[in-house]
């Protein structure tokens, strides 16, 4: 499938409200588990603040609704745990970890 095919189909799946079928095939299953490996099963939200905690989602940096053309783009992908992916979607901002005590 090419690209113009795949971003016809992903309109065509929100139309529909049908985004499911998207997440369930192997044109995403493959760039899925190729992110999650690649940014080592780390949530990198987390990772940003020093923290580790393992992904286990794979999150479209510009919404696949809005950019269909960068579905599986690895360049617009982002591994998450299921809490900062939630963060993300909520638009709720996580402040950075403070490293030294201040009284």
């Amino acid at each position: 499938m090419d690209t113009k095919e795949l971003v016809q189909w992903i309109r065509t799946l929100y139309l529909h409200n049908n985004i499911k079928a998207f997440y369930m095939n192997i044109i995403w299953r493959v760039p899925r588990s190729e992110v999650l490996k690649d940014q080592h099963n780390e949530c990198q939200m987390c990772k940003s603040r020093g923290l580790v905690e393992p992904a286990t989602m794979v999150h479209h940096i510009k919404y696949l609704k809005y950019h269909p053309e960068l579905a599986i783009e690895k360049d617009n992908l982002m591994a998450l745990c299921s809490e900062c992916h939630w963060l993300v979607h909520h638009h709720i901002v996580v402040k950075k970890q403070l490293n030294e005590e201040r009284w």
